[in-house]
């Protein structure tokens, strides 16, 4: 049973939304800004939220927890040296905006851009 746990799993098993996760979370970094679903949108901003809440606290074993997740060594320097200093003085979580972008044309799920704030 999956009493009060609020986890999306984007149909799919564990090792393959992980991946996904991983994957949307790495070019969202590199990027500053993706073209999703809105389901993923919505799966990947606590992801985001919680690794630049790491980098803000910018100790080694938050970049080592951040190194372990995100797939690309220099997205992790970027991450660490601009994209946490933009975000210091900000409150914990908050850092990506999701705007509804239309229906996607195959299959008309909602499509979304996320963005880093």
């Amino acid at each position: 049973m999956r009493h009060q746990i609020k986890k999306n799993r984007m149909n799919r098993p564990a090792d393959q939304r992980k991946a996904a996760l991983r994957a949307l979370a790495t070019c969202l970094l590199r990027e500053k800004q993706i073209n999703t679903t809105m389901a993923n949108a919505k799966a990947v901003a606590p992801e985001i939220d919680r690794l630049i809440g790491l980098a803000v606290r910018g100790d080694l074993h938050a970049r080592r927890q951040v190194a372990s997740f995100i797939y690309d060594k220099d997205v992790v320097k970027d991450l660490f040296a601009n994209i946490a200093e933009r975000y210091k003085e900000r409150k914990s979580g908050g850092f990506t905006r999701i705007v509804k972008d239309g229906f996607r044309r195959g299959d008309n799920a909602p499509k979304a851009i996320i963005q880093l704030v």
